[in-house]
């Protein structure tokens, strides 16, 4: 029988840490991160990962897997985060997986959309067609696709096109097969969604920025600078990342720089939520303090 999983969502901002650390501490259970961005080595204060004290509470898995000059695809995410659970679980520990990154968290429960191999011919030809032009190309022949792709992210550009000219058939087709509304779990899982009054949560997030360049943040991406990190590394074009390269370039100056990583961490936790809303079986509650612990408790205990 596949072990038995809380998973915490919720929008940037939202809570999702204090309450893991929370439900942790109340179970003894052990947190699995799944997050895009805190996978990278020297990447923390801009992704909110959880602390050294935090970490030092609670059993922590899945952060600091990778240097940030390394891909981390959802695939090899998965593969981690399964034999984490796996490991876990064998030590019958309760699992708790915090979830930022709702590709993840789906990929996690019901599986990969399973397209055709990657073909390193076709994706050169297609890197050399350039950003604007292959942009054209997604939103001429698979517009559903190109509705969900950010215009700056090549890498997913040149996977759409990718299925595209493989297949003859649009990737959102092959991804509209894999459902997730009739897909069976791959855990039992219980989702747990935080979501606070768009009011409320835009506030949280502007002071989380305002605690994050505090903390240092920009001390953090002039060392990632330092040892060559710096876009268009994947993992550096990260909102706050981002913005903060762009200071230090030079390119705008340090107070547009943080009222730019408060606008797109804005618009960002708006995509994710929209993301979440079409999952029926989440429970949704305004903050942390709302969730019922004793309940979510039982719940792992199988009671």
């Amino acid at each position: 029988m596949p072990p038995r999983l809380v998973v915490i969502v919720g929008p940037t901002g939202a809570g999702k840490t204090r309450l893991s650390l929370a439900l942790a501490e109340k179970t003894g259970g052990e947190i699995i991160s799944c997050d895009s961005q805190q996978v990278y080595l020297g990447m923390d204060i801009g992704t909110g990962k959880a602390t050294a004290a935090e970490r030092a509470r609670v059993a922590h898995h899945l952060l600091d897997v990778v240097e940030p000059d390394q891909d981390m695809t959802a695939a090899r995410f998965i593969a981690m985060a399964d034999a984490a659970i796996a490991e876990i679980a064998a030590r019958g520990k309760p699992i708790i997986v915090v979830g930022g990154t709702g590709l993840y968290v789906r990929a996690l429960l019901l599986g990969l959309f399973e397209g055709p191999p990657a073909s390193p011919a076709l994706r050169a030809e297609l890197a050399a067609l350039g950003s604007a032009a292959l942009r054209e190309e997604l939103e001429r022949v698979d517009p559903a696709a190109a509705a969900k792709i950010e215009k700056n992210d090549e890498k997913r550009t040149i996977r759409a096109l990718e299925v595209y000219r493989l297949t003859g058939e649009p990737m959102s087709a092959h991804q509209a097969r894999h459902d997730h509304r009739t897909l069976p779990r791959r855990y039992d899982a219980r989702l747990i969604g935080l979501a606070p009054e768009r009011e409320e949560l835009y506030k949280l997030i502007d002071a989380r920025v305002d605690d994050m360049i505090a903390a240092g943040f920009e001390a953090e991406v002039a060392a990632l600078r330092a040892r060559g990190f710096q876009p268009p590394l994947r993992s550096q074009q990260a909102i706050g990342y981002a913005e903060l390269h762009a200071v230090a370039a030079g390119e705008v100056d340090r107070a547009r720089g943080i009222e730019l990583i408060k606008r797109n961490s804005r618009h960002y936790a708006r995509r994710q939520l929209s993301w979440y809303r079409s999952d029926a079986t989440i429970q949704w509650a305004p903050n942390p303090a709302a969730v019922d612990l004793d309940d979510v408790g039982r719940y792992l205990a199988g009671l």
